[in-house]
C-alpha cells in the first residue's frame, strides 16, 4: 500500500473528525459568542409582545396580518386604508391572545369539534351564523341553501374561494369551541337559596342611621412619624398600586420644507412661458389635462360660484384670451374660458345603470343599452325597465327615480348629459360605473353659465431646497447632543421648541405635526437625556412636509415604578393610614358601654349627621362624598348599636342604625333563578378575564406600528 494511499483511508476518518470538530466549535462559539448575542439581539428587536409566557414575533403577527388582508380583499375590499389596517391589526392581536390562553384550556378539557359537527353547522338544518350571513339572498333576505351547495361545489375547482372557504370554516371551529368552553363554565356556576336571601336583603332594603366623622385633616401631618422602613414595608404589600404605564416626554424642533425664492421664481417663469402655448392651444381641456398640475372637471357654474378675481374676465366671454398669472393656494395659475351656454340651475332625472361583469363584456353591455334605448322610445315604460335592469340598486325600485341635484354633484359624463339633454330627451353616458341610459324629467329655468379652465403650477420645495433644510436638521442635531445644547441652539437660532409630555407608545398625534409614528415609535426607544435616533441611528425624522429633531426628556418604563418614583404618593397613603389608627383609636376609647352617638360626639368636638334611604347600592352620602366603606358597613349593620370605626376614603365614622325598611320584594325562586342566570351570563366572560389577567400579557405592537 503506498504512503498516499494509506493517508487517503487513515486520514479520511481524522479529517471528517476535524471537519466534525470544527463545526461543533463553530457552533459553539456561535452560540456563546457574537452569533448568540445576534439572535438575542434581533428577537428583542422584533418581540411582538408576550402572552402566557410565549414569545410573539413581529414576523408571525405580520404574517397572519397579510393573511387577513388578503381575506379582506377576497370580500371585496380593494384597498385597505390605515383605519381598516389598524381594526384588521387589532382582530389579529385579540385573536392570538385567545388562541394562547383558551387552546390549552381547551386541551386540558378535552374540548373539540369533530368533522360530523362541522358538517352540521355548515349543512345541517340549523347553520352556523356566519353560514347563514354568507349565503342569505340579499334581495329576499332568506337563507338560500342551493347557492350554498353550488359554492362547496365549485370550491375543489378554485383554489382563492377554497381558500376563502377554509378561513370561515376556521372561525366557525372556533367559535363552536369557544361556546363548549363558556357552556361548560357556566353550567358550573349555582346559586342558592340562601344567596337569593341575602342579596334580597342586601339589595331591596335601605337603612336609615346617624354618623359622625373624624376628618384626616383633622389631625397634624407633624403628629404622625413615619420612618424610611415604614415607606419600604407599605411599597414592598403595595407595589401593584404603583403599576404605570410606559410614557415619555419629548421636546422637538421643526424645520419646515417650504419653497425658496428660487423655488418660487422657477414657477413663476414656468407659467409665463406656458401662458402663450395655453393661448395657441386649440383644445384647451386636453392642455389643461396633459399640462396643468390639476385635471380639469368641465363643470359650468353660474357667475356668482366664478372666483372674484375672475368674473370681469368671463364676462366678456372672449374664449381666446387667457388671464394671469396670478397666484392662489400656493399655486400660479392662469385661466381661460372654455364655454359659456344656458344651461339649467338643476334637473329631475331618472336613469337605468348597466355595468358589465363577469357575463357581461362591454360590447355586450352597449348592445343592450341600445336594445332598451328603442324599447323606451317605442313607449315601454321606464320604471318597469328600470326596476328589471337596472344595476343601481338605490334607484332601480323606484324606477331610476334619481330626483333633483345641482350641476356639479355627478360625475362629468352624466353630468354633461343631464344639463345639455332637454325636458323628455332619452339620453346616454358611459362613465367608470358603466353605461346610463337617462331621462330628463323635469329642468328649472336656466341662467348663463360659465366653463372655466385653469392651467396650474404649484409652488414646490426642489430637491435642492429639500436637501438645503434636511443639512440644516442634520447639523443642528450633530451638534446639540446634550439637553443644554439643544435648547441653547434653539434659543440661539430663534427656533420654536415644541413639547409633548406623557406620551402613550400608541399616540398617532403631536402639536404641530401629522402622523408622527415614525417618531413616536423611536421615542420609546430611547432613554431620557438622548436624542431621538431611528432604527439606522438617524437623528432627523421626516414627518410628512417638514424634518423634525427631537430630545426626549423624561422616560417611565411600564411595570412597577421604583419606590423613589412613587415616594410621595407611598408617603400620603402612609400618613392617611396612621392618621386612621390615631383617629379610631379615639374613637375605641370614647365607645364605652351605654354611651350613645351623641355622647361620643359631643365628647370629641364632632357634629352628628343624618343619612336616609341608603342601599348597599349607594353611591355616596349626602354631605361626604364617596365613602363606600360606610356604605357598606351600615347596609349590614343591626338596628340600635353603636358601629364602628370604619376607616373611610375622607375619614373615620362612628354610626348608629336607626331603622332598618325591609319591602315585601319578589318571590325567592325567582330571584334564585335571576340570579343564576346572572352568574352564567358574567361566568364565561369572567372566565376569559381571569385567564387574560393570568397571562400576563405584554402588548409591544407600538415598537412597529
Amino acid at each position: 500500500m503506498s504512503a498516499i494511499q494509506f493517508l487517503r483511508e487513515k486520514a479520511g476518518v481524522f479529517v471528517a473528525g476535524a471537519i466534525g470538530l470544527s463545526l461543533f466549535l463553530f457552533v459553539v462559539s456561535d452560540f456563546f459568542g457574537n452569533g448568540r448575542t445576534q439572535r438575542i439581539q434581533a428577537r428583542k428587536y422584533y418581540e411582538m409582545g408576550e402572552i402566557a409566557g410565549k414569545y410573539i414575533s413581529y414576523q408571525d403577527f405580520e404574517e397572519r396580518v397579510q393573511s387577513l388582508f388578503e381575506i379582506y380583499k377576497l370580500s371585496g375590499t380593494t384597498t385597505i386604508d390605515e383605519a381598516t389596517a389598524e381594526s384588521i391589526r387589532e382582530q389579529v392581536w385579540q385573536q392570538m391572545v385567545r388562541e394562547k390562553i383558551q387552546d390549552e384550556q381547551f386541551r386540558k378539557l378535552g374540548i373539540d369539534v369533530s368533522t360530523e359537527e362541522v358538517d352540521e353547522l355548515v349543512l345541517g338544518n340549523n347553520p352556523h351564523p356566519i353560514v347563514t350571513q354568507l349565503f342569505t339572498d340579499q334581495s329576499t333576505g332568506i337563507f338560500n341553501r342551493s347557492f350554498l351547495v353550488n359554492f362547496l361545489k365549485q370550491i375543489e375547482l378554485d383554489e382563492t374561494s377554497k381558500r376563502y372557504w377554509l378561513f370561515f370554516e376556521d372561525e366557525i371551529v372556533k367559535d363552536r369551541m369557544n361556546t363548549k368552553y363558556n357552556n361548560l363554565v357556566s353550567k358550573g356556576l349555582y346559586a342558592t337559596t340562601r344567596q337569593a336571601e341575602f342579596d334580597k336583603t342586601l339589595n331591596s332594603s335601605t337603612v336609615d342611621f346617624s354618623f359622625i366623622m373624624k376628618n384626616y385633616s383633622a389631625i397634624p401631618d407633624s403628629s404622625v412619624t413615619i420612618q424610611q422602613s415604614d415607606l419600604e414595608l407599605y411599597y414592598s404589600e403595595h407595589k401593584d398600586n404603583y403599576k404605570r404605564n410606559a410614557l415619555r416626554d419629548i421636546e422637538y424642533v421643526i424645520f419646515e420644507v417650504l419653497p425658496s425664492e428660487d423655488d418660487i421664481k422657477q414657477a413663476e417663469q414656468w407659467i409665463n412661458k406656458t401662458r402663450e402655448e395655453f393661448a395657441a392651444a386649440d383644445d384647451p381641456v386636453q392642455f389643461i389635462n396633459l399640462t396643468a398640475d390639476t385635471r380639469h372637471t368641465g363643470f359650468y357654474v353660474p357667475l356668482a360660484e366664478v372666483p372674484e378675481n375672475l368674473r370681469e374676465f368671463v364676462k366678456k366671454e372672449d374664449l381666446k384670451s387667457v388671464f394671469g398669472p396670478y397666484q392662489e393656494d400656493g399655486s400660479f395659475k392662469i385661466a381661460r374660458l372654455i364655454g359659456v351656454a344656458e344651461r339649467p340651475d338643476s334637473v329631475h332625472a331618472r336613469h337605468i345603470l348597466l355595468a358589465p361583469n363577469q357575463t357581461r363584456s362591454s360590447e355586450q353591455t352597449r348592445a343592450m343599452a341600445d336594445s332598451l334605448v328603442r324599447l323606451i322610445k317605442s313607449g315601454s315604460p321606464f320604471e318597469a325597465l328600470a326596476i328589471a335592469n337596472s344595476d343601481d340598486q338605490g334607484s332601480a325600485q323606484i324606477g331610476g327615480d334619481l330626483g333633483w341635484f345641482p350641476e356639479g354633484r355627478m360625475v362629468v359624463p352624466f353630468n354633461n348629459a343631464c344639463f345639455t339633454a332637454k325636458k323628455g330627451e332619452i339620453v346616454t353616458a358611459e362613465t367608470n360605473y358603466g353605461i346610463h341610459i337617462i331621462e330628463i324629467l323635469e329642468e328649472s329655468k336656466n341662467s348663463r353659465k360659465y366653463d372655466v379652465g385653469i392651467v396650474d403650477r404649484k409652488i414646490l420645495a426642489s430637491s435642492a431646497t429639500n436637501q438645503r433644510i434636511y443639512s440644516e436638521a442634520s447639523q443642528f442635531a450633530g451638534t446639540n447632543d446634550t439637553y443644554d445644547k439643544f435648547t441653547a441652539s434653539i434659543a440661539a437660532q430663534n427656533l420654536t421648541k415644541r413639547v409633548a409630555n406623557d406620551v402613550i407608545p400608541t399616540q398617532k398625534a403631536l402639536p404641530g405635526l401629522e402622523n408622527p409614528r415614525s417618531l413616536v415609535i423611536s421615542l420609546f426607544s430611547t432613554d431620557a437625556g438622548k436624542i431621538v435616533l431611528d432604527n439606522s441611528e438617524q437623528a432627523v425624522f421626516e414627518v410628512g412636509n417638514n424634518y423634525v429633531v427631537g430630545f426626549c426628556t423624561k422616560a417611565q418604563e411600564e411595570g412597577i415604578a421604583p419606590i423613589k418614583d412613587v415616594e410621595s404618593e407611598i408617603r400620603f397613603d402612609l400618613l392617611r393610614e396612621k392618621k386612621a389608627e390615631l383617629i379610631s383609636g379615639e374613637f375605641a376609647k370614647n365607645k364605652e358601654p351605654g354611651k350613645t352617638l351623641d355622647d361620643i360626639a359631643r365628647e370629641m368636638g364632632l357634629t352628628v349627621q343624618e343619612a336616609t334611604q341608603i342601599t348597599f347600592r349607594s353611591y355616596t352620602l349626602p354631605g361626604v362624598g364617596n365613602e363606600p366603606a360606610l356604605v357598606a358597613a351600615a347596609s349590614a349593620a343591626k338596628q340600635g348599636i353603636v358601629t364602628g370605626p370604619v376607616t373611610g376614603n375622607n375619614g373615620v365614622y362612628m354610626f348608629f342604625v336607626n331603622g332598618i325598611t325591609i319591602p315585601e320584594g319578589e318571590d325567592l325562586k325567582l330571584l334564585r333563578e335571576r340570579l343564576m342566570s346572572t352568574l352564567q351570563m358574567r361566568g364565561s366572560y369572567e372566565a376569559y378575564e381571569a385567564l387574560r389577567k393570568g397571562a400576563n400579557i405584554v402588548d409591544k405592537r407600538y415598537k412597529f406600528y
